[in-house]
């Protein structure tokens, strides 16, 4: 099974940007869908992004327009490019498999915070 880490997180006043990435422990080429996922404080884990193995890229409506999923198959590593980040933003980031029914363990995440 391949193994995900996430990191990039931090803390970024509303506006602004921040790039998250998912290093995998395998090759991710092959596996069809890779997707990111947060999970605010009290509420249930929620979809953000999701881009296939051919490219084809899927957006939850609250950060289409602001976030781009992106991946390099050469390092195996996954990413979220998340710009005019708002304060609803703030989260646990955590990627996994972009596919429900192949969704694996999940990992510690990365905590993004948008504030002033």
């Amino acid at each position: 099974q391949v193994q995900l880490v996430e990191s990039g997180g931090g803390l970024v006043q509303p506006g602004g940007s921040l790039r998250l990435s998912c290093a995998a422990s395998g090759r991710i080429f092959n596996i069809f869908a890779m997707g990111w996922y947060r999970q605010a404080p009290g509420k249930q884990r929620e979809f953000v992004a999701r881009i296939t193995n051919g490219g084809a890229t899927t957006y939850a409506d609250s950060v289409k327009g602001r976030f781009t999923i992106s991946r390099d198959n050469a390092k195996n590593t996954v990413y979220l490019q998340m710009n005019s980040l708002k304060p609803e933003d703030t989260a646990v980031y955590y990627c996994n498999s972009g596919l429900v029914a192949t969704v694996g363990s999940w990992g510690q995440g990365t905590q993004v915070t948008v504030s002033s």
